[in-house]
């Protein structure tokens, strides 16, 4: 039986998670699977896969556990559809597809891509059951599959494959001079960057804390991004007054998000990955692709990312001292990191490479 990929998401926002599902389902379309997009009408996903021209099979929203009565009507459009493999990114959708799973047994293959680590322990019966009906459990990094063995008693097939970028993308950059001009920056001066949304997760003010802090006074920052859509502006309103109180204004620069974000990591000397505790920090590789360095919180997925030192150097995890003193060393120190080897960093993120580990997991012929 040929196989059909069937990636799910019932998610009505748009971030990370959501764009790695689609990213994933269209890479895997054009190494000449058969691939459908399971989301929700009138979603951020519905209307970006129309626009790549995948399939797409509208569903009912579901409730995340217990949702029989959905489970049933998924599984007979799987069947209908002749979807053979279910794959899911969002701990919302796991119970739905465990149901499935149990209801369809050998005529589906379950496969959960783990995007967030654990908040606690899941070794009560309730999820030890629920996890029985999936296949494949699959962890972006190692230190995500350790905690899977250790937070849970999951005994199916368990792996480490890490989430996939574009590489090309990043490829053919501008000189720097160039890309410091298009977002009005001085071309001699030592910048840090900071990309994301303006939101207490990203660590803003964190890094606007430290830089007052700091003893050097030479170096710039720059934001890119905008405030949170749909909850107001408070937070970048708080970033505002605290540059005007410290009389930053002439050092931190705010540049409004771009989709393409090449630019920004060339024209940059650091990116700071400033998130208390990134599960895999996409940026960061991002970053490490167009041969910047990066400062990252000692937590999470990031010292592996930047294999503890070798992307980048790693700053105490909230802690606006360590972060002032790291911004000094950098500083004073003019810190050498040679682009080709941060390149060669990232390279073991290609997604030509990913989607043939996922391949591999879940039993596919390879169609390239």
């Amino acid at each position: 039986m040929k196989s059909k990929l069937g990636y799910l998401c019932s998610s009505e926002s748009w971030g990370g998670l959501e764009m790695n599902q689609l990213r994933n389902a269209l890479w895997m379309k054009e190494r000449g699977h058969e691939v459908v997009v399971l989301c929700l009408l009138n979603t951020p996903i519905e209307k970006s896969a129309q626009e790549q021209g995948l399939e797409i099979q509208i569903i009912g929203k579901h409730r995340k556990y217990y949702d029989f009565k959905r489970a049933k009507e998924l599984s007979q459009l799987l069947i209908r559809e002749k979807i053979t493999h279910l794959i899911v990114r969002s701990t919302y959708d796991v119970s739905i597809a465990s149901n499935v799973k149990r209801t369809l047994k050998s005529n589906i293959h379950t496969s959960y891509f783990m995007e967030m680590q654990l908040g606690v322990k899941k070794t009560n019966l309730l999820h030890t059951f629920r996890y029985r009906f999936i296949d494949v459990w699959s962890c972006p990094l190692p230190w995500l599959k350790v905690q899977v063995e250790n937070w849970t008693r999951f005994k199916n097939k368990l792996v480490v494959i890490p989430s996939g970028i574009n590489l090309s993308q990043f490829s053919g950059l501008n000189s720097r001079e160039i890309d410091r001009k298009s977002l009005k920056m001085d071309e001699n001066t030592l910048i840090f960057g900071l990309i994301g949304r303006f939101d207490p997760q990203k660590g803003q003010l964190l890094l606007l804390q430290a830089m007052q802090k700091s003893k050097n006074i030479a170096f710039h920052v720059c934001f890119l991004g905008e405030p949170t859509k749909n909850e107001g502006d408070d937070y970048f309103n708080e970033m505002q007054e605290f540059i005007q109180a410290h009389q930053l204004e002439e050092r931190v620069h705010v540049r409004p998000f771009q989709k393409d974000t090449s630019p920004f990591y060339n024209a940059i000397d650091w990116l700071v990955m400033a998130t208390k505790a990134e599960t895999f920090g996409m940026v960061t590789v991002e970053s490490l692709a167009c041969g910047t360095p990066v400062l990252g919180s000692n937590a999470g997925g990031t010292p592996e990312i930047l294999k503890h030192g070798q992307g980048g150097v790693l700053f105490k995890s909230m802690n606006v001292d360590d972060l002032a003193s790291k911004l000094d060393e950098i500083s004073n120190q003019q810190q050498e990191f040679s682009p080709s080897e941060l390149i060669k960093i990232a390279q073991e993120y290609d997604h030509h490479s990913v989607c043939a580990q996922v391949e591999q997991a879940l039993g596919l012929t390879s169609q390239t």
